[in-house]
């Protein structure tokens, strides 16, 4: 009987707010990646265990992000909330390149009616606007419940392709997951005059789990990035590294915000600037190998 009653009660909200034509909601995100620790900064003597961990606090604040989600009945915009830097801060360089590979950039514009999003990236000074169709991941609903700003959420779980373009999927290697031949194979990379390169530390996986918590209490089958699908808002998703928490929710503010795609860039498809960005990622990857025989050289360690 009370299984019922929370039935109908979901039921009513959903025809209530569905049938609100100008029903718009805005979610507050906070994003968190789990930042590798780098243990030798490259053999470099003059690098204090002190600089080293100031870096490695760099590059923590660097992963943390605060994304704005504008939904509607059928499409959202996803995008990260402008920061002012504080005066003097360093890093800027480094947080351009990693915004590259990070999947950041601009406007992550979804249409789960046509199931497609368009988002605009800047990528080695060049404008793109990617067009494509939504992943489809195939959720498994369970029965966990849990609590996130008063809204009952369910967990479900999914299995998806780990994308080679997004830096948060990068894993530091570990040797004893390795075949015999495997490590035979970097100990010849490690060998003679041939240096380590800083990305031979990292692996992708081939693919990552998936566990997001929605809520049917908002029934939009929306979510950040490029989550979606599920009978509810997504207001939490983890993929083993990154963490995605939603930390406010607005319901038909006064003021609405215009739900559209981006529109500049150059067209193309995710498989094409995967391409891209891969081929670029390599070109880097061999500049740098051959910068590693030069003096402070030596492998970067990297551990979890």
């Amino acid at each position: 009987m009370k299984k019922i009653v929370i039935y109908m009660s979901l039921m009513l909200v959903f025809t209530h707010m569905h049938g609100q034509k100008d029903f718009q909601g805005m979610a507050v995100y906070e994003s968190k990646t789990q930042a590798p620790k780098m243990d030798g900064m490259r053999a470099n003597r003059d690098i204090t265990p002190e600089m080293q961990k100031n870096m490695e606090e760099r590059m923590k604040k660097m992963l943390e992000k605060t994304f704005i989600l504008n939904f509607d009945k059928s499409a959202s915009i996803y995008k990260e909330e402008e920061k002012l830097e504080t005066p003097g801060q360093q890093g800027g360089g480094m947080r351009m390149m990693m915004n590259s590979f990070m999947g950041g950039g601009g406007t992550f514009y979804k249409d789960v009616k046509s199931k497609s999003y368009t988002v605009d990236k800047e990528f080695m000074g060049k404008e793109f606007l990617v067009i494509d169709s939504l992943p489809k991941l195939n959720w498994k609903l369970e029965s966990e419940t849990k609590q996130i700003g008063g809204y009952t959420c369910y967990k479900a779980t999914a299995v998806k392709e780990a994308s080679k373009t997004d830096f948060r999927n990068f894993r530091p290697k570990n040797d004893n997951d390795k075949k015999p031949e495997e490590k035979k194979e970097d100990a010849k990379k490690t060998s003679g005059d041939t240096k380590t390169n800083f990305a031979d530390n990292f692996e992708i996986p081939k693919e990552i789990i998936i566990t997001a918590w929605y809520s049917p209490e908002i029934p939009v089958n929306q979510g950040p990035e490029n989550y979606w699908g599920l009978p509810g808002l997504i207001l939490e998703v983890n993929d083993g590294r990154t963490t995605i928490l939603c930390s406010k929710i607005v319901l038909n503010a006064k003021d609405k915000v215009e739900i559209k795609a981006p529109t500049k860039g150059k067209v193309i498809s995710q498989k094409d600037y995967d391409e891209t960005v891969i081929k670029k990622m390599e070109e880097f990857r061999e500049m740098n190998r051959g910068r590693e025989g030069g003096p402070g050289g030596g492998p970067v360690i990297i551990r979890r």
